[in-house]
């Protein structure tokens, strides 16, 4: 009788240390490898803090080695907090069960531009085999562009570029490639004028919900709400400010979302030659 009370007893203790050793685990957050990781801490690290206050749960800023590292760890169901877009978000939440929680307000448009004097580039099919300028895959900006072509046979070569819009811009004018992509947004406001009167536009990409957070199924409900409450009109709002003044534009804080806008875009990243 006392020994079967002291295996009841032992299995209790053991049971409630394995709750207690889940429930203590870090919460990963991460995001894209866009820039060092020292710049990543600065953006990004000030978010975890503050998550860790919220949830009571620490959470740990993870800069991803590189690309590549990136998707592998996805793959692996490894990060618990991402912030990243909608390409990706829509992939963990058919693949992984991520939900989708905040956004950032606007939409995410891309323009595949060519010169205003090529006669030969008039639109995307005058493009097979010929080179245009983008961010080197899985960026949405190419993915979005290559998409516009069925036929892998018939899409032009990527020459990817690095160093964000302005970097695809200097190419371009460099004679790097018969045409370009860039985000509507920074045509509109940033791409230089004397080269905007010097482009025409010859596709442009159906728009899509912005970046935004979601979170993995081992956040509670209670979690979940803490995070959309925390980052439309809380103290998430200030923490961050560094990661709306960089993609944002003149947002002021995230909105919430739904799952609906997001379904469907990982077909982006899926079954294509520069996706995964």
């Amino acid at each position: 009788m006392i020994a079967s009370h002291l295996l009841k007893w032992c299995l209790s203790i053991g049971l409630l240390l394995l709750i207690q050793s889940v429930v203590a685990k870090d919460l990963i957050f991460t995001s894209p490898p866009r820039e060092k990781p020292e710049a990543g801490q600065k953006l990004y690290g000030p978010i975890a803090t503050h998550l860790t206050k919220l949830l009571g749960q620490k959470v740990v800023y993870e800069h991803p080695k590189n690309w590549l590292n990136y998707q592998r760890e996805m793959r692996n169901d490894k990060y618990d907090i991402v912030f990243d877009g909608p390409h990706f978000i829509s992939w963990r939440m058919a693949h992984v069960d991520h939900e989708v929680l905040v956004k950032l307000p606007g939409k995410l448009g891309f323009f595949l531009v060519s010169g205003k004097t090529d006669n030969e580039i008039l639109s995307t099919k005058d493009l097979v085999a010929k080179k245009i300028c983008g961010i080197s895959p899985p960026n949405l900006s190419t993915l979005s562009i290559i998409a516009a072509y069925q036929n892998p046979v018939q899409q032009p070569v990527i020459k990817g570029i690095k160093g964000g819009m302005r970097a695809v811009e200097k190419a371009f004018l460099n004679g790097d490639c018969r045409a370009a992509v860039f985000r509507d947004a920074f045509y509109k406001k940033k791409l230089a004028e004397s080269t905007r009167d010097n482009v025409k536009i010859i596709y442009r990409s159906k728009p899509l919900p912005n970046q935004g957070i979601s979170v993995s199924k081992r956040l509670s409900d209670r979690q979940k709400n803490l995070i959309v409450q925390s980052f439309t009109f809380g103290d998430g709002i200030k923490a961050s400010s560094g990661l709306l003044r960089r993609f944002g534009g003149k947002a002021k804080k995230f909105q919430s979302a739904t799952t609906s806008e997001y379904l469907g875009h990982n077909l982006l990243l899926e079954g294509v030659i520069f996706g995964w």
